[in-house]
């Protein structure tokens, strides 16, 4: 089997590729989060932005999970760059990153692609993607000393029918507890660049009216009903970029047998929008948890 990998192309750019201290950011972020780990963590919510500006928002989903019956993390990033209606399945054999590699679980990819409803991306599209990567240093970390494989899925502009057909796809996943999900997202990306300016006054500055709003879709997600989460988007339009692997994912939860809770444990603004001219990104994190 010749190993095909993908570099950590982001690595010295969205965060460093100097792995002590990686590994050191990391493990402060981890450590001031302070969180309880739980084997019924079973999936995440996590940003997807440089590490300066999401890093430690991250920890509050990564921190979470308890690596010791884990044996494969699905991975659902949105797609920034390539255009696809379908999900894309990686054509690697390795993610890289600065602090240990994760290999790709090749047997589940292949399983995927039997169903003909993937494609493959070559690995210039792989590498181009930040929404995958951004999640993989915390993984290496968090799984240290764990034997663990991936299966990276790349979410292209998947509509609402084919969003309910992945989901129940992969719904049977989470009903094997050795699987973990690893969903990525950013939240609102408010200003005149990301041509969205949406403001409600009554909230009162435009960035308590941004945290209004991501509030209001948090908690719709929390719900686990993708159809809420679907009309939610339909009108306000917030510009929550993973909203397609979100919506997935609510799918895979709504058709597991598994009883799966969703709660955020933090949320984040780049900045604070006071005025017309500004701009933002939100950063939410969440766990996915088994209820009893």
């Amino acid at each position: 089997m010749v190993e095909i990998a993908r570099r950590a192309s982001h690595a010295g750019s969205w965060y460093t590729n100097n792995p002590t201290k990686l590994a050191e950011e990391l493990e402060g972020w981890l450590n001031e989060a302070d969180l309880d780990k739980s084997s019924d963590v079973r999936g995440v919510i996590a940003p997807h932005a440089g590490y300066s500006y999401s890093g430690r928002a991250a920890a509050y989903a990564f921190g979470n999970i308890d690596p010791t019956n884990i044996k494969r993390i699905f991975l659902l990033g949105p797609s920034h760059h390539y255009y696809t209606p379908k999900c894309a399945l990686s054509s690697a054999t390795v993610y890289k990153t600065p602090i240990g590699d994760l290999p790709i679980d090749l047997e589940v990819i292949e399983e995927l692609k039997s169903t003909g409803k993937f494609e493959t991306m070559n690995i210039r599209v792989d590498e181009a993607e930040h929404s995958m990567e951004m999640h993989l240093p915390y993984l290496a970390k968090v799984f240290e000393g764990h034997p663990v494989k991936v299966v990276p899925i790349l979410v292209g502009a998947v509509n609402a029918e084919n969003e309910a057909l992945y989901g129940q796809l992969l719904a049977k996943y989470i009903d094997d507890e050795s699987n973990f999900f690893s969903v990525s997202s950013d939240f609102c990306h408010w200003g005149s660049r990301f041509n969205y300016t949406y403001y409600e006054k009554k909230h009162g500055a435009i960035h308590e009216s941004i945290e209004a709003l991501d509030r209001m879709g948090m908690d719709i997600i929390e719900t686990g009903d993708p159809d809420a989460f679907k009309q939610y988007l339909l009108e306000f339009d917030n510009t929550i970029c993973g909203r397609h692997p979100i919506s997935i994912f609510l799918h895979m939860v709504k058709n597991c047998s598994t009883k799966m809770k969703i709660r955020f444990l933090r949320y984040e603004q780049s900045s604070h929008c006071k005025s017309m001219r500004d701009s933002s990104v939100s950063y939410a994190s969440a766990a996915a948890k088994v209820e009893p």
